[in-house]
């Protein structure tokens, strides 16, 4: 990540203020140990969010080069993982793995050309 580091730590904090917003950014434990627990969860479900966001970018640069002129350096510099637009942050999740997921295998890529496609196919 090539950003600068006061505009790196905003857009942490806009992505961590996006997964605490249930609690509408409070911390509610009343003694010091389970506000320590509390933003160490965060801090987790942030750094997994990273984590996600940066390998699914790796594989997107990677099929992308496979097919078209490989981006300017100056594009890729301005890609980040923190970006968080694209995560459901609400409702229930199932954690329940595919075998090729558990294996350490990525999904497939979504086609952009198709995404009406994809959006008509919710409930």
């Amino acid at each position: 990540l090539v950003l600068g580091g006061t505009r790196r730590r905003a857009r942490r904090g806009k992505l961590a203020r996006a997964v605490f917003h249930g609690k509408k950014g409070e911390l509610r434990q009343r003694y010091r140990e389970g506000m320590e627990d509390q933003l160490g969860a965060l801090g987790l479900v942030v750094n997994a969010l990273v984590l996600w966001n940066t390998r699914y970018l790796q594989q997107a640069l990677e099929q992308h080069q496979a097919v078209a002129e490989p981006p300017e350096p100056g594009e890729v510099a301005r890609l980040s993982p923190l970006l968080h637009e694209h995560i459901n942050m609400l409702g229930r999740y199932d954690f329940t793995l595919p075998e090729g997921i558990a294996a350490g295998q990525l999904r497939p890529l979504r086609d952009p050309t198709s995404l009406e496609e994809q959006l008509a196919q919710l409930p």
